[in-house]
C-alpha cells in the first residue's frame, strides 16, 4: 500500500499506460558518483523498477560536497552498495543489480549479457565512454552520455544536445576526435555544459553540487522522455 501511495502524485500527470511503461524499463547506469547518483535518485522516484548500477569506487570525504549517496556514516563503503541501499529505502519493490567493477575493454561485454532499454553513461573515463557508445551504436541500444561537469558552477548552462554540437567542453572535444578516428559520425545524445570551465592549477577537476546534480537529472529526464514518446 505504501508503494502505491508513493506514486499517487506522479500518476496524476501520467496515463496508466505511461506509468506502466516507465516501471517496466530496464536501465543500465554506469557511474554512480556526482552525476549518476542523482540519475539513480530520479529514476527510482519516477517508478523505474529494473536498474543495474556499475561503479568500482568507494566513498571518500571529498565526495560529500556533491554526491547524493554519501554521508559521513558511509565513508569507505562501496558506492554501488550504498546506492542500492538508498534506492531500496525509497522503493523496496525495485529490482536493482550492482556491479562493483571498473569497466574496460576486457570486461565491458559482460555488461550486455542482459537486454537493456537504455544505457546511461555517467562515468568519468573516456575509454569506458567510448566502449559503451560504440557498442550501443553497433547494437541499436539507446544511450545517453554525460560530458564534463567539473570546474563549473552554472547549472543553467547545461543542455541535452548532440555530441557534435557541444561547445566549451574539453571532454566532448576529445570524444569527437576519438569517434572521428573510428569513422563514427552518428548522432549521440549527451548532456553537456556551454559554460567555460574555470582554470585551476590541478589535474583533478574542482566540482560543486550545482552542476553534476542537474546533469544527472537531465540524463534521467531524457530517458523518461524518449521512453514516453516511444509508441510501442
Amino acid at each position: 500500500m505504501e508503494v502505491i501511495q508513493m506514486f499517487e502524485r506522479l500518476e496524476k500527470i501520467l496515463t496508466k499506460k505511461e506509468f506502466v511503461k516507465i516501471k517496466s524499463l530496464n536501465i543500465l547506469l554506469v557511474g554512480i558518483g556526482g552525476v549518476g547518483g542523482y540519475t539513480l535518485e530520479v529514476l527510482v522516484r519516477m517508478g523505474v523498477e529494473n536498474i543495474t548500477i556499475v561503479d568500482y569506487d568507494v566513498i571518500d570525504l571529498s565526495n560529500l560536497n556533491r554526491q547524493i549517496i554519501t554521508t559521513r556514516e558511509n565513508l569507505g563503503n562501496s558506492k554501488v552498495l550504498e546506492a542500492k541501499k538508498r534506492a531500496l529505502a525509497i522503493n523496496p519493490n525495485i529490482n536493482i543489480t550492482t556491479i562493483n567493477e571498473k569497466i574496460n575493454k576486457d570486461n565491458y561485454l559482460d555488461l550486455f549479457k542482459n537486454h537493456y532499454d537504455f544505457v546511461i553513461d555517467a562515468c568519468d573515463t573516456i575509454t569506458t565512454k567510448l566502449l559503451l557508445i560504440i557498442y550501443c551504436l553497433q547494437n541499436n541500444i539507446k544511450i545517453i552520455s554525460c560530458m564534463g561537469t567539473g570546474n563549473r558552477l552554472d547549472p543553467t548552462k547545461l543542455e541535452i544536445t548532440n555530441i557534435w554540437k557541444t561547445s566549451n567542453d574539453p571532454l566532448a572535444k576529445v570524444m569527437r576526435k576519438e569517434l572521428k578516428e573510428r569513422k563514427i559520425d552518428k548522432k549521440i545524445p549527451v548532456v553537456a555544459s556551454k559554460e567555460v570551465p574555470r582554470k585551476i592549477n590541478d589535474r583533478t577537476p574542482g566540482s560543486s553540487a550545482l552542476v553534476p546534480s542537474v546533469a544527472g537529472i537531465y540524463l534521467a529526464s531524457f530517458v523518461i522522455d524518449i521512453s514516453l514518446k516511444d509508441k510501442r
